[in-house]
């Protein structure tokens, strides 16, 4: 069964939860569903808890290797936030981005072993070749983080369902 964005909301949700420095719990929240330009404009929430991980949505597009399945390539990306008291205080910044990249270092290797186990169907595609961390910083709420893009490439089989369509 393909894997969908739910459960790539659920795999994340669950690496912010059992990841000691992010700690995400349902009463301390560190979790969220967000877009980057939310992130940037400044989270204007009073449940958020420092570091975060934010999942945002994916784009898709499918790929035809002129065989008989079409291939599914999800883009999306996550992001790791943290909070400054000062932006002008580069070294705290620099600080922050660097245990932030730990945490996702640690991030993308726990998804490389969930994906070698191949017991975890939502990561089992992850193309690490093509993940990248972008630096990135809010002036509004203080805060800097550290924006992973991924992408995953799956099959699709190109088989009409007949269930889904009416007789002609």
């Amino acid at each position: 069964m393909a894997s969908k964005f739910s459960d790539l909301i659920s795999y994340f949700k669950n690496i912010a939860t059992i990841h000691k420095s992010i700690s995400h719990t349902e009463q301390e929240k560190h979790f969220f569903r967000m877009e980057l330009d939310e992130v940037l404009a400044g989270i204007n929430r009073s449940d958020v808890n420092y570091p975060m991980l934010i999942l945002e949505g994916y784009s898709f597009q499918f790929i035809d290797n002129k065989s008989d399945n079409l291939l599914k390539k999800r883009s999306g990306a996550f992001i790791l936030l943290d909070h400054v008291s000062d932006q002008s205080d580069m070294d705290a910044i620099h600080e922050k981005w660097d245990r932030l990249e730990e945490i996702g270092t640690e991030i993308l290797i726990k998804i490389n072993a969930d994906k070698r186990s191949r017991e975890i169907p939502v990561v089992r595609h992850m193309e690490f070749n093509e993940t990248e961390g972008t630096l990135i910083r809010n002036s509004i709420g203080n805060d800097v983080g550290i924006r992973f893009t991924y992408s995953i490439t799956s099959p699709t089989p190109a088989i009409v369902n007949q269930l889904n369509w009416t007789e002609q």
